[in-house]
């Protein structure tokens, strides 16, 4: 062990460390967080007057809920994970039991949604409920997949083209398009097969029908949940998933009392005008727009309405647009690479006096096959969440969805009250229950743009290039879900690795061992 690596040298070495995280959502939180564990200061800087990004809560005539994320994805256990680092295991829910709708059916108009298969492909298509959906000469063009000659080479990269050309138009229409529609605000075609159905195409390759490997797929991934002790593989689209009593912003409460306790500053309403690298270290403008009670560091100049933050290490952990447009002059290669393509998407949560949905009608939610509605989805909020349906007293909670890729949201335009009665129309049409104004009790309308997906086509070699770009330049990272793909499962990982490689260079030198508690 040499001088610098002594311990009480490193320890020296993290509190003479400056890093400023910009960005308060999950992404930049989790970063902070990993670089105050080692005794790092850290701040945080968050433009809007709350930290928690997708994560946000509204409060309808008493009744807190969920305006953006609502829940997480169980796979890899990253989530819970921190949960449990957080004291929050006892929060845990899972959803109501009861299946999700398909609404929009040519000549149907509404059904469950099927059953058993993978991303709405079915590995059966006789079975009742598909056969409902897709009809009998759907499920007969459907079963041509298990009787054409085996595929047995090749590899389709596109979901929607291999669902098509497997097993027609019918079932990729109508039940893998509302679900890729729903899930990643994407049409099938632009869905790479490999990323959203890891497994798929070699199970394909081995079996000869799409349909077998579906099964195959799902029998793999059932017997690695009972090995793991984890439980059965979802029987529907979104079933695998879990919640926090009271909300997902408990979670952010969680780790913003976290941050402080290990003596990080977390700030919002601190936007931020621009950042330079100079040597080694980085200058942070702040555009301060109002009066701030908060002590200002000492290295902190203010004039002419900015003040400057200097540090050690920068994290970047917005938007894409807005770390593109920071990092412009210090990591002139990021300007080099392709941007994604990321839908704004509209949330539009009501809060309802409607006796009519107590038995829950059409189960916990509703996908609309595309061009069928003007909403993309409806969460049955009540429904989904005991906690939220003890919390409603009596009544009903739900989440109309707007917008998709390539689709501007239908209320982008409206005026609140305006969004609010769309959403409302939207929710009695998708829930088959009449809904009228005096229905209304309170609304509560969230705008955000929905980076794009990891399992887009080409969005993973959009991210590697992206990545590249700022890795090459010292003292930088940037999170987040336009990097990580979409969703906390992939965000708080991503976060995690990013800080750690960060702290790693800023602690130690030469191949010295990295800093992981």
């Amino acid at each position: 062990m040499t001088e610098a690596t002594e311990p009480s040298a490193l320890a020296a070495r993290a509190a003479d460390t400056h890093v400023v995280v910009v960005g308060g959502g999950i992404g930049g939180l989790i970063a902070a967080r990993e670089c105050a564990k080692v005794g790092m200061r850290v701040t945080v800087l968050e433009e809007a007057d709350a930290v928690g990004g997708a994560i946000r809560r509204a409060e309808l005539d008493g009744v807190a809920v969920d305006a953006g994320a609502e829940s997480f994805a169980t796979r890899g256990g990253h989530v819970r994970a921190l949960i449990a680092e957080l004291g929050l295991t006892d929060r845990i829910v899972a959803p109501e039991a009861g299946s999700a709708w398909l609404v929009g059916i040519p000549g149907v108009g509404a059904a469950p949604l099927p059953v058993g298969g993978i991303l709405g492909i079915p590995a059966n298509p006789f079975q009742d409920d598909v056969r409902r959906i897709i009809g009998w000469s759907g499920a007969w063009r459907a079963y041509l997949d298990r009787v054409r000659p085996p595929l047995t080479i090749g590899h389709q990269l596109s979901l929607g083209r291999l669902v098509s050309s497997r097993m027609g138009a019918k079932v990729r229409d109508r039940l893998v398009a509302p679900v890729t529609t729903g899930v990643y605000s994407a049409s099938p075609d632009d869905v790479d097969v490999d990323v959203a159905a890891p497994g798929l195409n070699a199970a394909l390759t081995r079996v000869g029908s799409l349909s077998g490997a579906v099964q195959a797929v799902r029998e793999e991934n059932a017997a690695r949940a009972a090995k793991a002790g984890t439980g059965s593989t979802p029987k529907a689209p979104g079933a695998a998933v879990e919640g926090l009593t009271g909300g997902m912003s408990v979670l952010v409460e969680a780790l913003v009392n976290d941050l402080r306790r290990l003596g990080a500053e977390v700030r919002t309403d601190s936007g931020v005008q621009g950042v330079e690298r100079s040597g080694r270290r980085w200058t942070i403008r702040i555009a301060q727009e109002q009066e701030q009670e908060q002590e200002q560091e000492q290295e902190q100049e203010q004039e002419n309405g900015t003040s400057d933050l200097v540090a050690d290490a920068l994290v970047v952990a917005t938007g894409e647009s807005a770390a593109r447009t920071l990092l412009a002059s210090a990591v002139p290669a990021l300007a080099e690479t392709e941007p994604s393509a990321s839908p704004e998407i509209e949330v539009v949560t009501l809060l309802l006096d409607a006796p009519a949905l107590e038995p829950a009608p059409r189960g916990t939610g509703v996908l609309t096959v595309p061009g069928s509605h003007i909403a993309k989805a409806l969460t049955h909020s009540t429904a989904k969440w005991g906690w939220l349906r003890r919390a409603a007293a009596g009544r009903h909670v739900v989440r109309v969805s707007f917008g998709a890729q390539g689709e501007p949201a239908a209320t982008a335009g409206l005026s609140d009250d305006e969004a609010a009665a769309l959403a409302l129309g939207e929710a009695s049409a998708l829930l088959g229950v009449p809904l009228g104004a005096d229905a209304l009790l309170a609304a509560h309308r969230a705008r955000y743009v929905q980076s794009q997906p990891a399992s887009i086509i080409g969005a993973g070699e959009r991210r590697a290039t992206a990545r590249a770009a700022v890795r090459a330049v010292p003292g930088l990272a940037v999170v987040g879900a336009w990097l990580a793909g979409t969703g906390l499962a992939q965000v708080i990982p991503d976060a995690k690795d990013e800080a750690d490689r960060l702290r790693g260079t800023l602690l130690w030198t030469g191949d010295g061992p990295r800093v992981n508690p």
